[in-house]
């Protein structure tokens, strides 16, 4: 049956990504990098080749665990006599950042375009994860799976975004970074009835499970120039 698919599917997650991220080696993208250094310097014992082996690795399990949540979101709309629909169109990504549609368009983007698209992404969604992560908390009979995903969506993706920044640093030779943030989307996450509370959480997960594939390919299309640099592209 879908539920004991979920139920099996959520458990070898929770099994991979137990093994994944317990272990010291496999920290992805964090001050915990560079132990010995501030974090606002501009320099990392690590190199860039493994910082980018582990923001890959750890883009990959975000996305997967924000597949899991998707699933099991359906199923617990499905146990409330609910089915929610996201139309087509839908907004899902801030409009600064688009994908682009061909290998010539592979070809003319920089680095610092990915890099830079990558930091306005997983920055455009960390306060929209933390308040679907707050209003889970109120749902009656949420699976406590779906609580568990969230949770660790929320913290993994900030994680990420340190990582990022110090690829940037890394990369670019930057140090902080100004970003010229998405439109404001705060009304887009404000609701006053439990419907709409419903399908703001689902819109959130729906959307971020998109762009956490596309920060996925970014990062890994970045390895490749960065390391194999020949016959990159995302086709």
């Amino acid at each position: 049956s879908m539920k004991n698919l979920l139920i099996k599917n959520v458990y070898i997650l929770q099994v991979c990504v137990a093994f994944v991220l317990c272990s010291p080696q496999a920290v992805t993208g964090s001050p915990v990098d560079c132990p010995n250094q501030d974090t606002a310097g501009t320099s990392c014992a690590i190199s860039v080749e493994k910082l980018l082996e582990r923001a890959v690795q750890h883009a990959e399990l975000i996305y997967r665990v924000s597949e899991e949540s998707k699933l099991l979101f359906d199923e617990m709309l499905i146990s409330y006599g609910m089915n929610l629909h996201i139309p087509e169109g839908t907004m899902c990504a801030p409009k600064t950042v688009t994908v682009p549609r061909s290998k010539s368009e592979i070809k003319q983007i920089s680095d610092k375009w990915i890099l830079h698209s990558l930091l306005i992404l997983a920055q455009f969604w960390i306060d929209p994860l933390v308040e679907v992560q707050a209003s889970l908390e109120n749902y009656e009979n949420a699976p406590s799976a779906l609580l568990t995903r969230s949770k660790w969506i929320s913290t993994k993706l900030m994680s990420l975004e340190q990582g990022i920044m110090v690829l940037i640093r890394q990369i670019l030779g930057e140090g902080s970074v100004t970003l010229e943030g998405p439109e404001e989307t705060s009304d887009r996450f404000v609701s006053s009835n439990i419907l709409e509370t419903v399908r703001r959480d689902y819109s959130v997960i729906y959307c971020f499970r998109k762009d956490a594939h596309k920060m996925q390919t970014f990062l890994k299309l970045l390895k490749c120039r960065q390391i194999e640099k020949e016959n990159c592209s995302l086709f």
